[in-house]
């Protein structure tokens, strides 16, 4: 089951992806080109869609690269392995520990106070 903080929606746009993950949009579509397990759908009028699903494997993939330090090559062959050894869905889950969404959590709480914050102008 899916953290309740992803699966409040059912779709998500790149842009709210970019801000539950912290990453930029040039950045998820360049994943989407590298590892063959991220692949959002897109709507009619052809704008990314992301499913929980989809946003955990780019936790993953975040995590793969920026945490553990694999190369695009090495993390795309450890996904592969993770699918092959039927791993996927559970290391999903492990990048959602606690820990994990509670730096998240205060990250995005920074950056809308940040752009709430009354200009001093």
């Amino acid at each position: 089951m899916s953290d309740p903080i992803i699966a409040k929606k059912a779709y998500y746009s790149i842009g709210e992806v970019c801000d539950i993950t912290g990453l930029k949009p040039h950045v998820l579509r360049y994943w989407e080109s590298q590892f063959e397990v991220l692949s959002p759908n897109k709507n009619r009028a052809g704008n990314r869609v992301y499913r929980p699903k989809d946003i955990e494997v780019v936790l993953l993939v975040k995590n793969l690269l920026y945490e553990e330090k694999y190369t695009i090559e090495g993390a795309r062959q450890r996904l592969i392995e993770m699918r092959q050894a039927g791993e996927l869905a559970e290391e999903r889950q492990v990048v959602l520990d606690p820990e994990f969404l509670s730096i998240m959590k205060e990250e995005l709480q920074g950056l809308k106070e940040l752009l709430t914050r009354p200009d001093a102008t």
